[in-house]
C-alpha cells in the first residue's frame, strides 16, 4: 500500500508528519528519518483499528509559502 504523507519542518526544530487520507494519523520526529519511522508506525497502528477506514484523497496537493 502506498500513501501520500506531508512532512512539515517546524520553526522550533524537528518535523511534523501526517497522512491526509487517514484523518488524525499524525506523528513527529527530531529528524526527517525519525519522523518517517514514527509515521510508518502510526499508520500501522491506525490501520489495525477496526473503526478507522481509509479516506479517498482525491484533492490536489499544493505546497505554498506564506
Amino acid at each position: 500500500m502506498k500513501l501520500t504523507i506531508v512532512l512539515e519542518p517546524q520553526k522550533e526544530g524537528g518535523y511534523t508528519v501526517y497522512v491526509p487520507s487517514l484523518p488524525g494519523c499524525i506523528s513527529e520526529g527530531d529528524t526527517k528519518e525519525e519522523a518517517l519511522k514514527n509515521i510508518k508506525e502510526a499508520i500501522e497502528l491506525y490501520l489495525e483499528a477496526d473503526t478507522n477506514e481509509l479516506v479517498e484523497f482525491a484533492g490536489e496537493k499544493i505546497e505554498i509559502a506564506v
